[in-house]
């Protein structure tokens, strides 16, 4: 999921004081830190929402920059990486740099490992200086998330979502049976195989009181990258609160999805991706067709999404926008109409749109309304989307990380 930029919370909007502490906590992490050190979307269901194709330019929100090398193997045009966590640029940054100067195998064991021994050397002589001045600075004092030893070392135990998978991780690890069973459900290779260990060896162990606890945190979730709203709504939609949700999440990805495939939530498992499991950049043959050019299509920027759209340039016929209209609609409904509105006029003649929700029926594109010719706010955005359902809704089953209520996809008519 998705987080927004700190910003300050309207009068407009009365939470408790409950949550008015959990969302400035929210803020306070987001404002310093690296949220996702992996994206949690599915490109592999992306791909076939947007059919990418030469002519197509894509504006898409950064995240971990997994998605973006993911989607610039399509050969698009361009890629516009738009975050306004200066700190998610830098991961893209450093990824970019990789695949430009090195080798394959220093680029996985820094990417894929999540470690590297001779880290220091490979920033300072051909990473560093293909950087921006923050990017930079981020990365000089973080080297160490590459260069220690053992699981607890790794990359993807740094960031806050790392911070919550060492967590989950170590508790998981407390109780040997329920790691030998972890260990043995990465190993299975057929579904029947994992079904068995599942129910027998993991469920009825996993769920003990010190795990409830952690994942029923709404501290928890600001570490996930999940603000307020969203919580709210993952609490609202599940019988069982947010702890409900993440056990129905955890049940249908290790039961009833083929796990050996499933990079996103085994590289939290084992604190690393294998050369079989794990994102399409990660391997060789991508690798190499993206340092041969198709990494330079991307360009990142620190900005809100509106202030890039605002900004002018060429026209984009593709947008990814993940999650965060579910804040941005409790929060700032007007900045969301401001969104749409530079969205609509940027858009190519023939744009598709993807958006995730947190929410399985989001409302809150009724409410947005586009301005005319004269600045009069009086044309529904819904009546300018057309949504491809049985699409959307034919790819969310499949999706592999499976933490988001709805997938859309919808055209602009215009």
């Amino acid at each position: 999921m998705n987080a927004p930029a700190t910003l300050p919370i309207p009068s407009a909007v009365v939470p408790s004081t409950v949550d008015r502490f959990h969302q400035r906590f929210f803020d306070a992490l987001y404002s310093r830190s690296l949220l996702y050190n992996a994206c949690w979307e599915d490109p592999a269901l992306d791909r076939l929402a947007l059919k990418l194709g030469p002519d197509d330019t894509l504006m898409m929100i950064t995240s971990a920059g997994c998605n973006a090398l993911d989607y610039a193997l399509m050969s698009p045009k361009r890629i516009h990486a738009v975050d306004a966590n200066p700190r998610q640029t830098a991961l893209l940054e450093l990824k970019q740099a990789g695949i430009r100067h090195l080798q394959f195998d220093d680029f996985f064991h820094i990417f894929g490992e999540g470690r590297h021994s001779g880290i220091k050397d490979l920033y300072r002589d051909h990473l560093r200086g293909d950087l921006s001045p923050f990017s930079q600075q981020y990365w000089d004092g973080r080297l160490h998330w590459f260069s220690g030893r053992g699981w607890r070392n790794s990359f993807y135990f740094h960031g806050l979502s790392g911070l919550v998978a060492r967590m989950v991780r170590s508790l998981i690890g407390v109780r040997p049976g329920l790691r030998r069973a972890f260990d043995d459900l990465l190993d299975a290779n057929d579904l029947e195989t994992q079904q068995h260990i599942y129910d027998t060896r993991i469920e009825p162990k996993m769920w003990g009181k010190a795990m409830r606890w952690v994942v029923s945190r709404r501290s928890t979730m600001s570490l996930l990258g999940v603000p307020y709203p969203q919580a709210r709504a993952v609490e609202d939609s599940h019988d069982g609160g947010i702890a409900g949700f993440i056990r129905s999440c955890i049940r249908t990805v290790f039961r009833d999805l083929p796990l050996w495939s499933n990079y996103f939530w085994t590289v939290y498992l084992r604190g690393r991706y294998t050369r079989t499991c794990c994102p399409e950049y990660l391997k060789e043959d991508n690798f190499n067709a993206l340092k041969a050019g198709l990494v330079d299509r991307i360009i990142p920027h620190t900005t809100t999404v509106t202030k890039f759209l605002a900004g002018g340039g060429e026209p984009i016929s593709r947008f990814v926008l993940l999650d965060h209209m579910d804040w941005m609609a409790h929060y700032f409904p007007g900045s969301l109409d401001e969104e749409w509105q530079a969205l609509v006029a940027r858009a190519a003649p023939d744009t598709r749109i993807l958006f995730r929700s947190a929410s399985v029926e989001p409302d809150f594109l009724n409410n947005v309304r586009l301005k005319d010719a004269i600045g009069a706010p009086n044309v529904r955005l819904t009546e300018r989307l057309r949504f491809d359902r049985p699409l959307a809704e034919a790819l969310h089953q499949r999706d592999r990380v499976h933490t988001y209520a709805s997938f859309h996809i919808a055209d602009l008519v215009r």
